[in-house]
């Protein structure tokens, strides 16, 4: 496959994009260098010349033009993530990925940031525009390769910007044909796409560290977003930082737990756990403890495992061998002092069957670390105030939930609660009309409505 970048990449060599359920090559993807890079920046640049002066018409009917390709072809780019990134078709797999992508990006379409009049008066008007920033620099994770590409590419070119984007070299190929859908709407150079191994050649750290992309908006781990942070600063970059969470639920003694049970595993293990709002531990009251583990383990022991090719296959295999293995790591140290109530032993090539692990507590590392894989640690307490302090104990504050009959004491609970979203009765279930992301070490800026539209904005006032 060729990659979208409205240029001929000189001496690029390309790398193989392998099948997470087979171990199969099913493509190659061009392993592209500093020049290539350049080139799609320069391309960039030169497109929001004209793309930053089109009217907030042309730009709101390119958005649903995107929207309306992603429709088309919503089939084939299902396939792509499943052959590349593992996750079943059916279900909450990559069909509900790209309907997903498609309705967040007609939503998207239909936002808008109008001038804002401060004051109007006869000591003289003063307003407030909102202007685009200029070239955009997206870097996207394996996990949600589509959708993750649409949060990033939408309100950027909503607001006027354009964009490169560089996704996970795991995961390329459904990016790649997502440009070039786009770029079949959009005016030449608007986005473009670059694609590396990350080991021969590493773009992401020179997007963040380039003088002529204004901003980054990056979703992964803490570690590599400071990363991004520290060499962004040169540049006084934008930055917008969906980073790691290590989501805590806590489940309140009204609770059913036959109830709650479906909704506790896919707040946990949707997209085999490989999810930053996961849900990565649960605190369940020692009234309830015994009978909400039973309920999850009689539900998670039903749920097929297998090739996402296959239509009967709900769940996938982990991602990729480095994730495989430290999923494996944390469940064996966690068996040392805990129970595995289900699963625990790794199956074929990068196949983790769901795993849930009772007896720990914080300071364990199944606890106390995001694994970001099929595992989930339930943790025993009896007071609820120290569940919130156990809750709260963590560098990350991406995502929370509260489970409860009583409504009234759910919100109670989750307003005390360190993080940037809390669900109730719910876990992860993200929308494009309300503003998402983390405190602390979760992230910096907000995606999704009007709030995150604006992150892609300067504020320019206008006095007369």
């Amino acid at each position: 496959m060729n990659s979208p970048v409205n240029t001929a990449a000189t001496g690029v060599c390309d790398f193989a994009v392998i099948n997470p359920s087979t171990g199969a090559e099913i493509g190659r993807a061009p392993n592209m260098g500093i020049a290539d890079l350049n080139h799609a920046v320069a391309t960039a640049k030169a497109a929001f010349a004209h793309w930053s002066q089109s009217s907030d018409a042309e730009r709101q009917n390119a958005c649903r033009a995107v929207a309306a390709k992603l429709q088309e072809h919503a089939a084939e780019l299902a396939e792509l993530i499943t052959l590349e990134q593992g996750k079943p078709l059916n279900g909450l797999g990559s069909r509900w990925e790209v309907g997903g992508a498609a309705a967040w990006a007609a939503h998207t379409a239909e936002l808008s940031l109008p001038v804002k009049i401060l004051q109007d008066n006869s000591d003289g008007r003063v307003e407030l525009h909102r202007k685009p920033l200029g070239v955009v620099g997206s870097i996207t994770p394996w996990n949600f390769p589509v959708m993750i590409a649409i949060w990033h590419i939408m309100p950027a070119l909503r607001t006027g910007n354009t964009v490169v984007i560089k996704p996970s070299p795991y995961t390329p190929l459904s990016t790649l044909r997502l440009v070039e859908l786009m770029q079949a709407v959009l005016p030449a150079g608007v986005v473009t796409v670059v694609t590396c191994d990350d080991v021969t050649s590493n773009l992401g750290a020179a997007m963040s560290a380039h003088p002529d992309i204004r901003k980054i908006v990056f979703t992964g781990s803490c570690a590599t977003g400071q990363k991004v942070m520290r060499s962004a600063a040169d540049t006084m970059k934008r930055l917008t930082l969906e980073l790691g969470g290590n989501d805590a639920g806590i489940v309140l003694p009204d609770a059913d737990p036959a109830a709650i049970a479906e909704g506790l595993f896919w707040g946990a293990f949707i997209n085999n756990g490989q999810t930053c709002a996961a849900m990565k531990r649960l605190y369940v009251h020692d009234s309830i403890h015994d009978a909400v583990c039973a309920a999850l383990v009689a539900y998670a022991a039903a749920v097929p495992v297998g090739d996402g090719m296959q239509e009967g296959s709900v769940l996938g295999p982990v991602q990729n061998k480095m994730q495989f293995d430290k999923v494996s790591a944390l469940v064996d140290a966690a068996r040392i002092k805990g129970q595995v109530l289900l699963g625990g032993v790794p199956g074929a090539g990068l196949f983790y069957p769901p795993t849930i692990v009772a007896g720990l507590q914080n300071g364990d590392a199944l606890v106390d670390e995001e694994q970001f894989g099929p595992a989930l640690p339930v943790i025993r307490y009896t007071d609820v105030d120290a569940a919130i302090a156990m809750a709260n104990d963590s560098p990350n504050g991406l995502g929370g939930s509260v489970w409860s009959g009583n409504i009234a004491a759910a919100h109670a609970v989750a307003a005390r609660l360190e993080c940037g979203s809390v669900w109730i009765n719910k876990h992860g279930l993200v929308q494009p009309n309300a503003p998402f992301g983390g405190v602390k070490a979760s992230g910096l800026g907000v995606e999704f409505g009007e709030e995150g539209l604006a992150e892609y904005t300067d504020i320019q006032v206008i006095f007369s």
